[in-house]
């Protein structure tokens, strides 16, 4: 028997690229998740437009109309269970969510930042890994808590830091990344092959080469 896919509401603010990654994910008929909704707290989103496109049901709750955080959670909250929703996943929602939002949806809620998480939490993390002359940056996929870019992680993507790297060219070669790594991390999670415990996520099944370790620059150039 074809198990059940979950079904994911995904929460914008923008142009949704890793949306668009999520749902071509989804479009395969072994990826354990549907799209159930997708919806911004900006009406203007290009995304809406994009997911709507592609018969996705889209909506605009307007976080200007409310006067409270707390109200404009409540009619986001009812929406995503409108939708049937089982897994959030938020793919630049540009909001920072109340506790009592996060615990309402604890363990069935995903971020992607664009950075290898601990480090650099929080805005302009291409500026300060350039500024800190690291020579790996890249982005996680985390289970959400309340604090900031926090919580267990599920999944990572390194990439190179090259020498003469803007924060536009570092950011280009991140997000390529995060287009690939935010389906990997979904499908984990929602066929359940990605297990939160406490605060970590664990993994059923271990990768061959989980132990292979990746050099920049390269071993052979050295």
């Amino acid at each position: 028997m074809t198990e059940r896919k979950k079904r994911v509401g995904i929460l914008i603010s923008g142009r949704g690229s890793n949306m668009e990654s999520l749902i071509a994910a989804t479009r395969r008929s072994d990826y354990p998740a549907e799209i159930a909704c997708v919806i911004s707290n900006r009406p203007e989103a290009r995304g809406l437009s994009t997911a709507a496109a592609q018969g996705i049901a889209t909506q605009a709750i307007d976080h200007k109309r409310f006067q409270t955080r707390e109200a404009f959670e409540s009619e986001l909250d009812a929406a995503l269970r409108a939708h049937g929703v089982e897994i959030v996943a938020c793919a630049g929602f540009m909001r920072m969510m109340t506790s009592s939002f996060v615990d309402q949806w604890r363990d069935r809620m995903l971020n992607i930042h664009p950075s290898l998480l601990p480090a650099y939490k929080g805005l302009h993390t291409h500026a300060r890994a350039l500024a800190d002359g690291v020579k790996l940056a890249g982005c996680t996929v985390h289970v959400v808590r309340p604090e900031l870019d926090q919580g267990p992680i599920i999944a990572q993507a390194a990439v190179p830091v090259l020498d003469g790297d803007s924060e536009e060219t570092l950011g280009a070669r991140v997000l390529q990344a995060e287009h690939s790594l935010y389906p990997h991390a979904l499908s984990l999670f929602a066929s359940g092959d990605a297990i939160v415990s406490g605060e970590r996520v664990l993994l059923k099944k271990e990768p061959v080469n989980q132990t292979i370790p990746l050099y920049w620059p390269p071993l052979s150039q050295l």
